[in-house]
């Protein structure tokens, strides 16, 4: 069960997961071991899977944003299974949610300045199995993103 402290731990650690023990344990009103051993116990329960350095867009090749709505031929479980199992190998993926509304899936994908949006569309996105139609969405620009 996750308490108050335990809550404001994952703030703190979410705005910046570089933190040190003290500084952790002051911004969260605990002593360093105690909040080391808190986030240990939050890590072991798996409500923090991990720690990322957040880069900046020109790290990441400068990309543009696509979101793309995905809607499947059927929603037979075995069309959802065979649909899931293949984006999970797409490294041009960042983020794939299923949805409820007017379409199947919406996917979040960064294309490098470098790539285009038309190759992967052509070679990723039309091959997926299951897939009747996709929609294209290009960010214009992003005003608010969160670790």
């Amino acid at each position: 069960m996750i308490d108050p402290t335990d809550r404001k731990i994952l703030a703190a650690l979410s705005a910046d997961s570089n933190l040190t023990g003290t500084a952790l344990g002051e911004r969260v009103g605990l002593s360093p071991s105690a909040a080391h051993r808190r986030v240990k116990m939050l890590e072991a329960a798996g409500q923090i899977l991990g720690y990322r350095a957040r880069l900046s867009r020109s790290a990441r090749g400068n990309p543009t944003i696509v979101f793309v709505s995905v809607t499947l031929k059927d929603e037979a479980l075995e069309t959802l299974t065979r649909f899931e199992k293949a984006i999970q190998h797409c490294t041009e993926i960042a983020e794939a949610h299923l949805m409820s509304g007017e379409f199947d899936y919406l996917l979040k994908i960064p294309v490098r300045a470098d790539d285009s949006f038309e190759r992967v569309h052509r070679d990723i996105l039309a091959r997926l199995p299951g897939v009747q139609r996709l929609v294209s969405h290009f960010a214009i620009r992003t005003i608010v993103e969160t670790a």
